[in-house]
């Protein structure tokens, strides 16, 4: 034996071969939050969903499901409810390529999961993905969260695009910007004369009232912070809903950060510097005419509705 026949190493590879069904049948009980209400969306029976998931699970020798209420993905069913997705994308972008819609392709509607914050959505989002729906058989499932924690909803699989705070592209995703979201700190003047009568002080906005969106949002305590103040120590009100959040202020619940582009009519601004959010569009690193149509109409969009990076 030569020396090069010493040195050889045997190497076995296992194939394991993923089938789509299978796959889709993780991202349904994801979607869905539980083995009966994804089997309503597949139209089977509940036992045959635990059978899918048990066979998938055998078939990788790891569980890809956490059976919580709702269901969870762990993650291996992340990396399952990805290829989904994107299974069913290149599906429809086919299907579209050859001139037949998902009906005439015995084909269910796709469905198009995108994150973006409560804002946004409110302000200037829902136009353009109103006329790619109007061009493309879809199914829009928009998921709400905070700008600073949609791109995690990229990361989970949960999402194919995302509107984010995030510049940095998320492992597998692709990003453009879209433009800043600028707010104006308002209130109503009747809420100023009560509680901020002569200067907008530390010591006043300690005291005044203020309206917070979520546990999560940190504009208003951004703001208090840059002006000494700490956020935990002053009264706030929650209003979780971007529109209700505007009509809170405007009723003198309290002060907030109010986006320019919502109107701010019949406000009165606390003064100082605009707070600025940096926007941008975070899709799949995959090419995609759907997606790529979707990204056309919101940059569209952003251009017109957002202030300028710069």
């Amino acid at each position: 034996m030569n020396s090069s026949e010493e040195n050889c190493i045997s190497i076995s590879i296992t194939y394991v071969q993923i089938d789509a069904q299978l796959a889709a049948t993780v991202a349904a009980v994801i979607d869905e939050g539980s083995f009966d209400a994804a089997a309503r969306r597949l139209h089977v029976t509940p036992s045959a969903v635990s059978q899918r998931l048990k066979s998938l699970e055998q078939q990788l020798g790891r569980v890809v499901v956490v059976r919580s209420k709702p269901v969870r993905a762990t993650e291996a069913g992340e990396a399952l409810v990805r290829l989904a997705r994107q299974v069913a994308l290149l599906e429809h972008d086919t299907i579209t390529a050859f001139g037949l819609s998902p009906d005439d392709a015995g084909e269910t509607r796709v469905r198009v999961p995108l994150a973006v914050n409560a804002d946004s959505m409110a302000t200037w989002f829902l136009p353009p993905i109103a006329r790619v729906a109007q061009k493309h058989d879809i199914d829009v499932d928009l998921h709400r969260d905070d700008q600073n924690y949609t791109a995690r909803l990229l990361e989970s699989g949960e999402v194919m695009a995302a509107v984010t705070s995030e510049s940095t592209p998320v492992g597998g995703c692709r990003v453009e910007p879209l433009g800043v979201l600028e707010y104006r700190p308002m209130a109503t003047a009747e809420y100023l004369a009560r509680w901020l009568p002569d200067e907008v002080t530390p010591d006043a906005l300690a005291r005044a009232p203020f309206v917070d969106f979520d546990r999560r949002d940190e504009l208003q305590h951004d703001w208090l912070r840059a002006r000494g103040v700490d956020p935990w120590s002053v009264p706030r009100h929650y209003v979780p809903a971007s529109y209700d959040f505007a009509q809170a202020v405007r009723l003198g619940l309290g002060w907030a950060l109010i986006p320019v582009v919502q109107g701010v009519e019949g406000l009165v601004d606390l003064g100082g510097p605009a707070t600025r959010v940096p926007l941008y569009w975070q899709q799949w690193n995959l090419r995609s005419p759907l997606l790529d149509a979707i990204a056309a109409e919101v940059a569209a969009e952003a251009s017109r509705a957002l202030a300028p990076l710069r």
